[in-house]
């Protein structure tokens, strides 16, 4: 199975992680952050992702990066060398007036683009430049390419939600395993 455990312990937060990436879904988070929440509760259920995070600290912000490494670096464990898997990953999603484009690229280098086109300063608990640093935070400690952008939508819950959706889905198909390519690495480099 490819899993990982990662525990993150600064003056800041106490953040254990765990992530099973051949799950089934399954979730229990504790974040304090209840909107955060939400979307690492949708993004297991539809990367079907098996994952669990418990989180304290003293902010919101220090939480809310602080998971977004802890999980990065636990699917970049989790994956090794990335034998066999598909690696890259493309999804649309849409949530009601909303409609979403999530691409990534699990190739070793991190880059975030970002066009969620968020109106309001915060979405529920947190703060709109806080959920964009997740999704490049997660980036950045996963070491992958991720690419999220809101087509268009009238809603910012949805708008998000549609994102971290569509990045699911692509998380799923980028980690899913190909008999095709069974133990040879998705690069013409022969290393990722």
């Amino acid at each position: 199975m490819r899993s990982a455990s990662v525990e993150r312990k600064t003056t800041e937060v106490d953040i254990r992680v765990e992530l099973n990436v051949d799950g089934e879904g399954k979730s229990r988070v504790a974040t304090g952050i209840k909107f955060l929440n939400h979307l690492l509760t949708t993004l297991a259920k539809h990367a079907l992702f098996d994952l669990t995070v418990s989180a304290s600290g003293d902010l919101k912000h220090h939480v809310n990066e602080d998971v977004a490494l802890a999980l990065g670096e636990a699917l970049e464990k989790a994956l090794a060398d990335k034998r066999g898997m598909m690696r890259f990953g493309s999804a649309y999603v849409p949530m009601d007036e909303s409609l979403a484009r999530g691409v990534v690229d699990l190739g070793g280098r991190a880059c975030c683009l970002l066009d969620l086109k968020l109106a309001g300063s915060q979405t529920e608990d947190l703060k709109t430049e806080d959920i964009e640093h997740f999704f490049s935070s997660f980036a950045q400690a996963s070491k992958s390419n991720i690419h999220l952008a809101v087509i268009y939508g009238s809603n910012d819950h949805h708008k998000i939600e549609a994102a971290t959706k569509a990045l699911a889905i692509a998380l799923r198909q980028a980690t899913a395993l190909e008999s095709r390519i069974h133990g040879k690495i998705p690069s013409t480099k022969g290393v990722l």
